[in-house]
């Protein structure tokens, strides 16, 4: 047997730096997040080759002391806690101590910094965990620290990068991550002199995500607020029409912090309720301000997972914030701008082509983006907007219902299109409906209702089901029985991994019950707990969308209009239960446009056509 021996303090950072240290955008994690915790007003970040060549961040903030370098870079060296009980209330970014010796140990790293009270700054170079010179340099203050050769000491990291493309991608997210939550922040991001980013840190999310997503998605942005006693919640979601097929793009931040969180994303989703289509999700920017020693950032060396607590009170505050914001607008959406935005491509080299989901605007792109007058001219030319309004908002063209404009048009029918469209119109356009979608949405309520109504009664089964699980379920549904139980489900052991069933809640569909109860298991067993409201939500859309009329039905006038005047009664007549929209609109004046009764809104003369 070996002897135990105590590693070297490099082959231990080196270890660690596994840890803290996943790929180059960890770099660039780590170096940004201690330029804004330096109080910075402007971060420039530099990379070459997707950051495995170099990697350069530069900042304006309150720089290192030149006897401090040293110690700067030794493990658990830091500035932001002393005692215990800092732990427990960190208000900054960083606070482990492990960022800079982490990268020194797998890396060729320069350090330059000066602070405002030193007559010079320093420079120290460290490769491999050794410093090999430190000198005096005339420099400005605030801090630079250049990254060469990313683990060129621990190759067999290199062979669990990515491509290039990924690389580069995982980047541009995080300083877009990092932009959004410290919009008081300029930041630039480079790329093989490639522009990825660059934001004027005016303090307007508005125009960030304009930066980052573009124009046309910033305008399709909510602004929300709201807070209670605990918690402080303010940031940007998108209209139930622009989404994503996936959570990547919602961004929750606490205190400043990019955080990932599973509950608080479901919590964002609860709040459009059914108005988001199955499987899409919206674009947030959610910044979450409350009490430090409310939330645990030491739980994994990256701080991207924290724990927090009244975790479920968070969760329903942002529900409701997002849900009477929603509850208050009108979401027809615009027939000719309900397309997807296809992004500009960014080409960082002839052979490489950038995902267009996970990219930026071009060089010209974000150079324009981030000129508020530029950025207004832009709003002021496709909405019409007055100038200083454009200015101020890049917010969606769908307003608050008031008494002059109804929250829903009353519409007038005209035609059936194929036998699956209905045609109606308003004082304010044409609009085009899914009779499908507006049915199901009428009868969904209705169901919803009804099924609400029903007792606890309980049916008794001519024949009893008994429902077999393998052993590992089996053990988890001994102990979750009482959870079943409780929302109308009596099932009895019956064997070591059997279960029978003699009784059903008597609003079950008649001939599905197993295949109910089932699903109902499986929540369980999944998810550890599951309400009546959520499965009767289920039945409701399930019913719903069984029992309406199917494409190729043809309505006579009567029950079309009749249908235009239920949806109207409707709590959301916008969506079907799934979130398809249940119409679109041609606004008046996309048909004045359509058939240029509209000059071009350039042309300075008389705009409009006379009859």
């Amino acid at each position: 047997m070996a002897k135990i021996h105590e590693l070297s303090t490099i082959l231990s950072d080196q270890i660690a730096a596994g840890e803290v240290i996943e790929r180059p955008a960890s770099v660039v994690k780590e170096l940004v997040e201690n330029a804004i915790d330096a109080h910075s007003t402007q971060i420039d970040i530099r990379i070459k080759d997707a950051g495995l060549q170099m990697i350069q961040v530069t900042d304006n903030g309150e720089g290192i002391i030149s006897d401090e370098l040293p110690l700067a870079f030794k493990r658990h060296s830091t500035s932001k806690i002393a005692t215990r009980n800092d732990l427990f209330k960190v208000k900054s970014l960083g606070f482990r101590g492990e960022a800079l010796a982490s990268i020194a140990a797998i890396a060729d790293v320069t350090l330059t910094s000066a602070t405002a009270n030193e007559p010079t700054g320093s420079c120290v170079h460290i490769k491999g965990g050794k410093i090999l010179n430190q000198q005096s340099v005339a420099v400005r203050q605030g801090t630079t620290v250049e990254v060469k050769d990313l683990f060129f000491n621990t190759p067999a990291r290199l062979k669990y990068l990515r491509s290039y493309q990924t690389e580069l991608s995982k980047i541009v997210d995080i300083v877009n991550r990092l932009a959004m939550g410290h919009t008081d922040i300029a930041f630039s991001l480079i790329n093989d002199q490639n522009l990825m980013l660059k934001t004027t840190g005016r303090h307007n999310l508005s125009q960030t995500v304009a930066n980052i997503y573009g124009i046309s998605i910033a305008k399709k942005m909510l602004p929300i607020s709201g807070a209670d006693l605990d918690f402080k919640i303010d940031g940007l979601v998108s209209l139930p029409e622009v989404t994503r097929a996936s959570r990547n793009y919602i961004s929750l931040l606490i205190n400043g912090r990019y955080i990932k969180n599973f509950q608080l994303n479901k919590a964002l989703i609860a709040g459009y309720g059914s108005k988001l289509m199955i499987g899409r999700f919206p674009i947030a920017v959610i910044n979450i301000q409350m009490d430090p020693l409310l939330v645990d950032a030491n739980v994994h060396p990256t701080k991207q997972e924290v724990r927090l607590s009244k975790e479920d009170a968070l969760g329903n505050l942002l529900t409701n914030i997002i849900r009477q914001k929603l509850a208050t607008l009108n979401l027809i959406p615009d027939a000719l701008r309900h397309q997807p935005v296809v992004k500009p491509q960014i080409t960082s080299s002839p052979d490489i082509n950038v995902d267009t989901q996970t990219q930026q605007l071009t060089i010209d792109e974000a150079t324009s983006a981030t000129d508020d007058v530029a950025l207004a001219m832009q709003l002021h030319e496709d909405d019409q907007l007055p100038i200083n309004d454009a200015i101020t908002t890049t917010t969606a063209t769908y307003h608050t219902a008031s008494t002059s404009q109804p929250r829903f048009p009353q519409l007038r029918y005209l035609a059936q299109v194929h036998g699956t469209y209905l045609l109606a119109e308003a004082e304010d356009g044409l609009y085009l409906l899914d009779q499908h979608a507006a049915q199901e949405r009428i009868k969904y309520e209705f169901y919803r209702e009804e099924i609400g109504k029903v007792s606890n009664a309980q049916q008794n089964l001519l024949v009893p089901i008994i429902i077999d699980y393998a052993n590992n379920d089996a053990l988890i549904l001994h102990e979750r029985l009482p959870l079943l139980r409780d929302i109308g489900i009596y099932l009895e052991p019956f064997g070591q991994n059997s279960f029978i069933l003699r009784t059903h809640p008597a609003w079950f569909p008649e001939n599905n019950v197993e295949a109910t109860v089932r699903e109902m298991i499986d929540e369980i067993l999944q998810k550890g707990k599951l309400t009546v409201a959520e499965f009767r939500e289920k039945t409701a859309i399930m019913i719903s969308c069984r029992t309406s009329i199917k494409a190729n039905h043809h309505l006579e006038p009567q029950q079309a209009q009749a249908l235009l005047d239920d949806l109207a009664k409707t709590a959301n007549p916008f969506n079907c239960p799934h979130g398809r929209p249940t119409l679109v609109k041609f606004s008046n004046k996309d048909l004045e446009k359509m058939f240029k009764r509209i000059q071009d809104p350039h042309d300075t003369r008389d705009a409009k056509i006379g009859d």
